[in-house]
């Protein structure tokens, strides 16, 4: 493997090559004196030792990217074309453009616009450097957006764009807050070119809604099933998701992408057992991967697998240990230790690579949060929010934090929309129901509800049943209140769990079925209180005692006798 440096000499020298091929002088059997040096298309060389070139389609946001094909006129496939193309592959954006600034190809035009784009977004990283540091926020926009807008508005007009400046063009909208029509041309420029995959990333984070998503004027294609299955994925529709991954399985049946995507739907779902599975085998058949393994990282922290993580942190340290995901799984590696400090350290080296690496703010949240740091967990969860709206753990992480300040109302607010765009997460329905609970607020009936949902969402950690028996005591409903103590008796029992929460139950029970007369069925659990040998036996005994009494009219035999 190359290193950075010399990567980078030889780029340097691939450039340098495409100076002299330009200096080379024009073949006059091609060209006439009149042709400027900015009009020449090619040279004898270049022709002679013309090869087919490897494309590939320009990602949202990388500066180094491969020309993508398009049919042109002979005149783009020019040596000028080459030496700008070998700028941008330098990163020297504003020297591409300038080469290329004469040339009406429509493949010419879209990397001159394209560099011009970055160009601009370039210098406006380096303005919030200036104002702000590198994790800082600031009012730095991209130059370049009005003059872009206004030359491809035109380009588009009058229909000489190809479907790579309609992804541009897309892209300028976007960032000029101009979104129904961004949706527009990015439609069209899908439907034209549908293998432009950043065309389709850029639509997706336009689609908000599933009303807007089906709005869509897309035309049928196996690319637009890769759309939906990640679209349905940002909108928590889950289900729709997996299953369009499943079926594209079929016909990509060894794609490690796809089965990548499927671990990432079924956590979303929560089945960790099964993400576990796939990761697994994901990693013996792609050892070196490192993309999504922040996700499997997370499974592991979930489940306290911590030989697991630590052997997960050491393999990707060793593959490549200064890419964010990298850094991601070594924080969660130090946050299962304990060691949140540390954890801090390694989610702030991400963001450094990666300033809008959603994870790394929102675990970095939870952090700071563990450490009784507020305000620092509060602004990360925002960074999170602004990068994605829709990311619910960072808007649980906002209520949290705000509850940990003693702010029930902001918490309640931040709890709502992170159960808005996860209704299926059991742990933010708890975290609502709680707060509605606290003195400031005591809305018992509203977190009755909260709990129910919590109930049906697979409460793992068996905390709404008891607490719907509890409020329901409180609130004087006891029909209500055996109903839910049996539920969550019949769930401990089935998970052979003891503890303080099985005895309350049978207490309650006992003594509830005692009142209504039913001394069967309280006899039942005043027997299994007798097991144990706290104060509750002896409520058991004086509880059996009472029964007999009550059916025979006469004091009964000592309760030891009807209990080996």
């Amino acid at each position: 493997m190359l290193s950075s440096e010399s990567n980078k000499s030889l780029v340097g020298l691939i450039y340098r090559a495409a100076e002299q091929l330009v200096g080379i002088e024009q073949d006059p059997a091609k060209f006439t004196p009149s042709n400027t040096r900015f009009q020449r298309g090619s040279s004898s060389i270049r022709r002679r030792f013309r090869t087919n070139e490897i494309t590939s389609t320009p990602p949202t946001g990388v500066a180094y990217v491969s020309t993508p094909v398009m049919e042109e006129d002979e005149a783009i496939h020019g040596d000028f074309y080459l030496l700008a193309k070998s700028y941008f592959d330098c990163r020297e954006y504003r020297r591409a453009a300038h080469v290329l600034r004469d040339q009406t190809g429509k493949k010419s035009v879209f990397l001159r616009c394209y560099a011009l784009y970055l160009a601009g977004e370039k210098r406006k990283e380096e303005e919030m450097i200036e104002l702000e540091g590198p994790l800082g926020k600031s009012d730095a926009v991209n130059r370049e957006l009005v003059s872009l807008e206004r030359e491809l508005a035109t380009l588009c007009k009058n229909n000489t764009i190809d479907p790579f400046g309609l992804y541009l063009y897309g892209l300028v909208l976007k960032e000029k807050g101009n979104e129904n029509l961004a949706r527009k041309v990015l439609v069209e420029s899908v439907n034209s070119y549908p293998w432009n995959w950043s065309a389709w990333s850029e639509l997706q984070s336009l689609c908000t809604t599933v009303d807007i998503l089906n709005g869509l004027n897309l035309s049928n294609h196996w690319m637009k099933e890769f759309f939906l299955a990640s679209i349905y994925q940002e909108l928590r529709m889950h289900n729709e998701s997996l299953s369009k991954y499943e079926n594209l399985q079929g016909m990509f049946t060894f794609s490690n992408y796809i089965q990548a995507q499927i671990a990432k739907a079924r956590y979303s779902l929560r089945e960790f057992e099964q993400v576990e599975v796939i990761f697994e085998d994901l990693l013996r058949n792609d050892p070196y991967r490192v993309e999504d393994m922040d996700t499997y990282s997370n499974v592991l922290y979930t489940k306290e697998c911590f030989s697991a993580l630590s052997y997960l942190a050491h393999r990707v340290i060793m593959t490549d240990k200064y890419r964010p995901e990298s850094c991601c799984i070594i924080g969660n590696y130090y946050s299962l230790k304990g060691q949140h400090e540390k954890s801090v350290v390694y989610f702030r080296r991400a963001l450094k690579l990666n300033k809008n690496y959603l994870s790394a703010w929102t675990l970095m949240g939870h952090e700071y949060v563990e450490m009784k740091n507020t305000p620092a967990a509060v602004d990360a969860y925002r960074r999170a929010v602004d990068i994605n709206p829709r990311d619910y753990r960072a808007w649980y992480g906002l209520g949290q934090a705000y509850e940990m300040m003693g702010m029930p109302h902001y918490a309640l607010h931040y709890f709502r929309k992170s159960v808005f765009f996860q209704p299926i997460d059991s742990r933010l329905w708890i975290a609502m129901a709680q707060c509605y609970e606290s003195e400031q607020l005591h809305m018992l009936e509203e977190a009755i509800k909260c709990y129910k949902r919590a109930a049906n969402c697979n409460d793992t950690e068996a905390i709404a049943l008891h607490r719907l028996a509890m409020l329901h005591r409180e609130l004087d409903q006891p029909e209500e209140a055996a109903f839910y103590y049996k539920k969550d008796l019949e769930r401990m029992e089935a998970e052979e769990r003891e503890g303080p929460n099985l005895v309350e139950a049978l207490m309650f029970l006992a003594t509830h079925y005692k009142t209504q007369k039913k001394f069967e069925e309280a006899e039942v659990y005043c027997t299994r209180l007798l097991d144990y040998t706290g104060p509750e036996r002896e409520t058991a005994k004086s509880l059996l005692r009472g029964m007999r009494i009550a059916q025979s009219g006469f004091p009964s035999m000592d309760v030891e006798h009807f209990h080996p």
